[in-house]
């Protein structure tokens, strides 16, 4: 029979364990401190509309329309559409401080650019999809992932890749309309 003091005593580190995660769990920001002003970013973000195409005797894929995104440590943006094989004129912008931060938080915070820049493999019943790539250039360390939308791969895509992923869309969806 285990003694009550014995219980109580391995009871006390659990419960500190438990004080300390909850906070961090629940806590759904990245905290805007991880960013500072001495922090340089580069960000590539590139989407293909890919579709196989067969001949009867091959297949091969084609892109049906690229995205791509070009952020600069300034805050300068670069959109470039190709669309059926035609390019769009490029459109510049730029962004505000506050999101550009909030993305150099995001990366550096969750250690995004520590990701092994593994492959993820596409099914081979995927036809008609949607493939990304980002390329982060985090104060001169570079990490560029590729990975195709979770409907074409079976391989478990990161929610922090998602994430991301989702930061980006909306600043390329923001700028293209």
């Amino acid at each position: 029979m285990v003694k009550p003091i014995l219980f109580v005593l391995g009871a006390i580190p659990v419960i500190v364990a438990i004080l300390l995660a909850v906070p961090l769990v629940t806590k759904n920001e990245i905290p805007m401190s991880a960013a500072n002003s001495f922090d340089t970013i580069e960000i590539e973000y590139t989407k293909h509309q890919l579709k196989k195409i067969s001949n009867g005797i091959a297949e091969r894929t084609g892109s049906q329309k690229t995205e791509i995104l070009l952020i600069e440590n300034n805050g300068k943006i670069k959109y470039t559409l190709t669309e059926k094989g035609y390019t769009q004129p490029d459109i510049k912008s730029k962004i505000d401080q506050k999101k550009l931060d909030k993305i150099k938080s995001l990366i550096k915070e969750t250690g995004f650019i520590t990701i092994d820049p593994e492959s993820f493999t596409v099914l081979e019943n995927a036809t008609d999809y949607q493939k990304s790539s980002v390329k982060i250039t985090l104060n001169g360390r570079v990490n560029q992932i590729y990975w195709p939308e979770s409907s074409a791969t079976s391989d478990f895509i990161p929610p922090l890749i998602t994430l991301v992923e989702s930061e980006l869309d909306k600043i390329m969806s923001e700028i293209s309309e």
